[in-house]
C-alpha cells in the first residue's frame, strides 16, 4: 500500500487522539506500516543521493560504512560487527552530566546499582574473583565495552578488571564524557590495559578541556576516538573546534544515529522522524548530518576513521551477535523502544514539504475512513 502523504497525516491525526489503551484494528495496523515505510524510502532515498557524493565510502563487509583511514576503523567496532563483541560490562549506575539525548534522560538519579563489589557481564553479576571462573567457560567474546553511567565516577575500581581481561587477550574499549579524565586516571588505564577510549564529546558541547583530554589519552591508551549522537549543535559545535580536535591525534569518530526512548524523545518535539524497520525512531536529521559530515572528512582528506553508526548498523550488529551466540536464522534483539507508536511524534514528518513520498496511490477500499470493520 503506497499511502499517500495527506492519508498517512489524516489517520495519525487520528490515531495520535486515541486513548493509549484503545487496540488498533488489523486494517488500522496495515496503514500504520503502510506509512512507516513510505517516511522510510523517502528518507533513504534521499540518503542513497548523499552518499553517493562522499568520495572513496568505504564498507565494512557489508554491514556498515565509513570514510576515511581503514586502519583507524575502531577495533572494538569491528569486533562488535564481525567477531563475537559485544559484552557490556556495567558498574557505574551515577553520571556527572545530564545530557537531552541520553537514554536515561530524567531517570538519572534512581538507576539501580550493580551492587557492592560487583560487576554485572551478560546480565549475570560477578564478583572480581569469579573472572577466572567466567574465561574458563571457553566463550570469552572478542570484544568487550565498559558502559553505564560515567566510568569515571569511580574509575579506580576499573583497572584491576581491566587487567584481567587484558591477560584474556580480549579487545576492552571504554565510553567517557570526558569532563573527569586526567593524566593521572588516563595514564592508568593505559598501563591496566585498556585497549580503546571513546569520548563522548557531544556531552561537554564540545569542551576544551576534554578536547585536551583526547589528546592526553592519546600518549597512553592505543586507540582513541570519538563516539557521540550526532546532533545539530553537536555538529556545528565540532565544525567550529575542528582544527583543535583532529590536532589530538585521535583515531576514528563514530557518528552515531540518535535513537529514542520514552525517556528522552520529548526532548525533540516537533522535529521530524522516522522509524527504521518498525524498530529504533530517529530524527530524521541525525543521519543526514553523519553523511554530510563524512563527505566533509573525505573531501578534506581527514586521517581518521569516520564511521557511519546508523540504525542500519545497529541492525547489522544485533543479526552478528546473534548468529554468534548460535541464534537461528534471522534472529536479532533490534526492536522498537516503545511498547505502542508515538504517533504524535509522527505528525512534523508528515507535514514536512522537504520530503515527499517517492510513490503514492489512492488507499484501497476498506481502508479509507467510515469503511474500516477489522
Amino acid at each position: 500500500m503506497k499511502i499517500s502523504k495527506k492519508d498517512a497525516l489524516m489517520w495519525f491525526e487520528f490515531f495520535a487522539q486515541l486513548p493509549e489503551e484503545e487496540a488498533l484494528l488489523v486494517r488500522q495496523q496495515e496503514i500504520v506500516y503502510a506509512a512507516f515505510a513510505q517516511i522510510e524510502e523517502a528518507v533513504e532515498h534521499r540518503r542513497e543521493q548523499m552518499m553517493k557524493e562522499i568520495p572513496g565510502l568505504r564498507s565494512l563487509a557489508g554491514r556498515t560504512w565509513y570514510a576515511g583511514n581503514p586502519d583507524k576503523f575502531s577495533k572494538g567496532c569491528r569486533s562488535c560487527l564481525t567477531g563475537t563483541g559485544l559484552s557490556a560490562i556495567r558498574k557505574t549506575n551515577k553520571c556527572n552530566l545530564e545530557c537531552p539525548f541520553c537514554y536515561n534522560y530524567g531517570e538519572l538519579d534512581c538507576q539501580p546499582p550493580i551492587g557492592e563489589g560487583m560487576w554485572e557481564i551478560g546480565g549475570t553479576k560477578f564478583y572480581e574473583k569469579d573472572i577466572d571462573l567466567l574465561l574458563s567457560m571457553g566463550n570469552a567474546p572478542t570484544g568487550v565495552s565498559y558502559v553505564y553511567l560515567e566510568p569515571f565516577m569511580e574509575i579506580e575500581k576499573y583497572y584491576s578488571i581491566i587487567r584481567r581481561f587484558r591477560q584474556a587477550g580480549i579487545h576492552q574499549h571504554m565510553y567517557t564524557n570526558g569532563t573527569l579524565a586526567t593524566e593521572e586516571n588516563l595514564r592508568a588505564l593505559g598501563e591496566a590495559g585498556l585497549n580503546e577510549l571513546r569520548f563522548n564529546l557531544g556531552a561537554s558541547n564540545c569542551a576544551d578541556k576534554v578536547i585536551r583530554a583526547i589528546g592526553m589519552a592519546k600518549k597512553y591508551i592505543p586507540n582513541v576516538g570519538i563516539e557521540t549522537p550526532m546532533t545539530p549543535d553537536f555538529f556545528e559545535q565540532f565544525m567550529q573546534k575542528k582544527d583543535m580536535i583532529l590536532a589530538t591525534g585521535l583515531d576514528f569518530i563514530n557518528c552515531a544515529e540518535l535513537h529514542l526512548n520514552e525517556n528522552n524523545i520529548d526532548n525533540y518535539y516537533g522535529e521530524s522522524m522516522y522509524i527504521s524497520r518498525q524498530g529504533y525512531i530517529s530524527p530524521i536529521w541525525s543521519r543526514d548530518l553523519t553523511l554530510k559530515f563524512m563527505k566533509i572528512a573525505a573531501e578534506e582528506g581527514w586521517d581518521i576513521a569516520v564511521h557511519d553508526c546508523s540504525n542500519r548498523t545497529k541492525f547489522a550488529r544485533d543479526l552478528n551477535l546473534k548468529a554468534k551466540e548460535g541464534g537461528w536464522f534471522g534472529a536479532s534483539g533490534y526492536a522498537c523502544e516503545f511498547g505502542r507508536p508515538p504517533f504524535y511524534a509522527f505528525l512534523p514528518t508528515l507535514m514536512d514539504e522537504t520530503l515527499p513520498f517517492v510513490e503514492e496511490e489512492e488507499l484501497p477500499q476498506g481502508y479509507r475512513p467510515g469503511e474500516l470493520y477489522f
